[in-house]
């Protein structure tokens, strides 16, 4: 195993882009993904380039799905249009409170203000779209830190020549 200045970086990205799927500061599988693509392109790896399409399907997807997954089971558990607004507006609203994850409790906050807002009665119906925009967000994280620890493996298995 050569351990060089280039490989150093894309391991370095990779973690980032582990860390970047629960952290919204950093984005996520975009930089796990520029690091497969500088160590396959960057260095004389011998890694398969159906691993890259793959990935960057996979990235694609992951994108389209971190919003898909939330609103669909916002839905699911009787959320509303209302809900799935307060969600985003919520979402960028936590981004910039001054505490740990307040994107999550932000967004958390959108659904259960929005759905009140909607119907200002019902507040277990609230509560319910706002569990399942929670399982939402559980579903599209885990999906994507999947996608980045494989990357990641992918990698360090080529680096070791193990694929």
């Amino acid at each position: 195993m050569d351990i060089t200045l280039i490989n150093i970086i894309c391991i370095i990205l990779l973690i980032l882009g582990i860390l970047g799927t629960f952290l919204p500061v950093l984005p996520g599988l975009v930089l796990s993904l520029a690091g497969l693509l500088i160590y396959k392109f960057g260095t004389d790896a011998d890694l398969s380039i159906l691993y890259i399409w793959v990935f960057v399907i996979l990235t694609v997807a992951s994108v389209v799905l971190s919003y898909v997954i939330p609103a669909k089971t916002n839905q699911k558990y009787g959320g509303t249009r209302w809900g799935s607004i307060g969600s985003v507006i919520g979402t960028i609203v936590g981004i910039f409170l001054p505490i740990p994850l307040g994107f999550l409790i932000g967004m958390f906050a959108g659904v259960f203000i929005g759905e009140l807002l909607h119907d200002s009665k019902d507040m277990n119906k609230a509560l319910r779209s706002t569990k399942g925009a929670f399982i939402g967000f559980l579903y599209g994280t885990g999906f994507s830190l999947v996608v980045g620890v494989a990357m990641f493996l992918v990698v360090v298995l080529d680096m070791i020549n193990f694929i």
